[in-house]
């Protein structure tokens, strides 16, 4: 089984020190950072590339507070805090916008309540992940398992290589494939779901986490996808105005 790399963030050495201690004798994840400062940690975190984050909320400077933190990461998130409750909503929101696994645990609390709201946790994002795979027809190919975070986006714009009726669907890690009568309308039926996958245009359904930059003044988005020469290229798609608030939401 697959062990998950975690980092963790808090501004009580002691307090970081003893967690870091509690998980290493668990065995449950892989330990790959720490940090007492937020500034700190997302340079860490840029290294040591953490599937799963330890975050207190408070931390005594002013750079940013561990919910910052989280939404910047994107990361499953335990939070690890002794004012849990006073951000119950963001929390909420984090799981609700970015489909994260999220949990807390209020301090002060004894090292068995600490690892087995850990174990939880660890439990949901190991079923969130296999969540996170769908199962797509490409002409004769069937039920080819795709990771949802490899495509970047489908289209329906015969520019792109689609035909009204089919659909072009586009990676970050292979050549594009056609999907066989497929429509927008029943994206979420094959587990691509709507708080993912955004409408920029009639014609293209974009992940929002491939959003690199919205150009208002020239209706575009930008994206990378796979391109076999470079691997990845730049690639521009037109936003009808009655999306600008949607896609405002991810990039400006």
């Amino acid at each position: 089984m697959h062990t998950l790399k975690a980092a963790l963030l808090d501004d009580n050495k002691e307090q970081l020190h003893k967690n870091k201690e509690l998980l290493e004798a668990s065995g449950l994840v892989k330990v790959v950072t720490t940090s007492e400062r937020a500034e700190t940690f997302l340079q860490e975190v840029k290294e040591a590339q953490p599937e799963v984050v330890f975050l207190d909320l408070n931390l005594g400077d002013t750079y940013m507070t561990g919910m910052e933190v989280a939404f910047a990461l994107q990361l499953p998130v335990l939070f690890v805090s002794s004012n849990t409750a006073q951000y119950v909503t963001q929390m909420e929101q984090l799981k609700r916008n970015y489909n994260l696994c999220v949990d807390h645990i209020t301090k002060p609390f004894s090292d068995d309540d600490f690892i087995k709201t850990t174990e939880r946790f660890l439990k949901e994002v190991a079923f969130f992940g296999n969540l996170q795979h769908v199962h797509l027809d490409f002409g004769s190919k069937k039920r080819n398992k795709i990771h949802i975070n490899d495509i970047v986006y489908l289209s329906s714009d015969k520019a792109n290589g689609a035909e009204s009726n089919n659909k072009q669907i586009h990676f970050t890690n292979r050549q594009p494939e056609n999907l066989i009568d497929f429509s927008f309308t029943k994206m979420e039926e094959k587990g691509l779901l709507k708080s993912q996958f955004i409408t920029i245009h009639k014609s293209f359904r974009v992940n929002k986490n491939h959003i690199k930059h919205f150009d208002r003044k020239a209706e575009q988005i930008e994206v990378d996808v796979y391109h076999a020469t470079t691997k990845s290229t730049a690639k521009r798609l037109p936003v009808s105005e009655n999306y600008f608030i949607e896609v405002k939401r991810f990039k400006k």
